[in-house]
């Protein structure tokens, strides 16, 4: 018998893995994939996942891995444009997931948890309304087990087989807006991350592993289908490579069409691979424990990847779940007391996040952008505190609240300084 069973090796779940085992708690963590493993993704690894990752003694290995730390970005939503760095030491990273799950995976292996790659939870053990452990199989064949614990953590997505067996109520639900694209791009010479905002469409661009850049595209989910037709070369079926888009980089630059010169400088680039697609892009809530049971990453709170915060979120949900078990299990302190306040510090930490999110994803009109960003552009300390608020640094509730935005709009003009990035 384990003590903690994580289903679902994706960050969310690795990484509550990982802290747990260093704790000496016995964990199985299983996952129907076997890593290193893709999985469609942002990439985008905000400040506070990387301050993670540094703790954890991982930030080294995932660097030299090839993804570099970006500490500077350019914001430009057409008007104006901002260019400044993150507050802090840590910037945005941007790893192939192939990378950096693998890379957590065998971090929790390493620190004691026994690991089931190819395994697929089909439900959950019950008894006296409480789980206590999980039932599945190896993926291809095999005989079903079960395996029992004293807890089962659901890391495992926004369509979490978990979540669904715990009927885990959902709140704060809002429509999916928008569909996402994404590619990885050789040639594209990117001297900082780049988000080019507009109001039918945004682009970003990063730098990954391999020297290529991961170029992102979110649109109306109405207009999905126009910019995915567009993106797809002469021949090719509606039905082929999976329904993804998988074009020539001129068809998917031109979704970023108006978007700066990013378009032009992806159309003269090369695709290293298909472009990946998909509007499956929910946005809830979930109440994340009960009894024998909690929930981390997506499988507790999914939105939508426009201000890509998904991995950073689910760090710190495997940071914060993992605190609550040791002491809850370790007997420090009651269990349903660590979780309940592990559930209030998600939805107090992250509820003004969605609200811009869900917002930014609705492709409505900017009417406090117009009057901010030329009144921050320039000013480096305020590019940097914006800059904050799309890395999640900086409360996106305050920061957008009546005082301070009165404050900027009231202050003195400020003589123009020199960007320290650019082109």
């Amino acid at each position: 018998m384990f003590d903690v069973i994580v289903v679902g090796a994706r960050p969310a779940g690795a990484a509550t893995a990982l802290l747990l085992a260093r704790a000496g708690v016995r964990v199985l963590l299983v996952d129907r994939a076997r890593f290193p493993s893709d999985t469609l993704s942002t990439h985008q690894i905000q400040p506070q996942g990387v301050a993670l990752l540094r703790r954890w003694g991982l930030l080294e290995p995932l660097l030299a891995a090839g993804a570099p730390l970006v500490r500077a970005a350019r914001f430009d939503p057409g008007r104006v444009r901002l260019e400044g760095t993150y507050p802090g030491p840590d910037g945005v990273l941007s790893p192939r997931r192939t990378v950096l799950d693998a890379l957590l995976v065998a971090a929790a292996r390493t620190a004691g948890a026994e690991v089931w790659e190819g395994f697929t939870v089909g439900g959950l053990l019950h008894a006296d309304g409480r789980v206590y452990g999980v039932e599945g199989a190896p993926r291809g064949g095999g005989a079903a087990v079960a395996v029992t614990a004293a807890f089962v953590v659901g890391a495992d997505g926004k369509h979490s087989t978990v979540a669904e067996a715990v009927r885990a109520r959902a709140y704060r639900t809002r429509p999916a807006t928008s569909g996402a694209f994404y590619a990885y791009v050789d040639g594209l010479d990117l001297r900082c991350g780049e988000i080019h905002a507009r109001p039918d469409r945004l682009g970003s661009a990063w730098p990954t592993n391999d020297g290529l850049s991961v170029a992102f595209l979110s649109v109306p989910r109405a207009r999905f289908a126009e910019v995915r037709e567009r993106g797809r070369p002469a021949g090719l079926t509606a039905g082929s490579a999976a329904g993804l888009a998988a074009g020539s980089a001129a068809g998917f630059a031109s979704g970023f069409a108006g978007l700066g010169d990013l378009g032009e400088r992806i159309a003269a680039g090369r695709l290293a691979e298909h472009v990946r697609a998909t509007v499956d892009l929910p946005n809830t809530f979930r109440v994340p424990y009960g009894p024998g049971w909690a929930l981390a990453g997506d499988a507790g709170l999914v939105m939508d990847p426009i201000t890509g915060q998904g991995i950073a979120n689910a760090l710190r949900d495997a940071s914060a779940l993992a605190a609550a078990l040791v002491g809850g299990l370790g007997g420090s302190g009651p269990l349903s007391a660590a979780l309940a306040l592990y559930h209030r510090g998600r939805d107090r930490e992250r509820r003004a996040m969605y609200r811009l999110t869900t917002g930014l994803a609705a492709f409505g009109p900017d009417r406090v952008g117009r009057l901010l960003y030329p009144a921050i552009a320039d000013d480096p300390a305020e590019v940097t505190r914006f800059l904050g608020v799309l890395g999640g640094v900086v409360p996106a509730g305050p920061y957008f609240g009546p005082a301070n935005l009165l404050r900027l709009a009231l202050r003195s003009p400020r003589k123009a300084r020199a960007s320290p990035v650019g082109r």
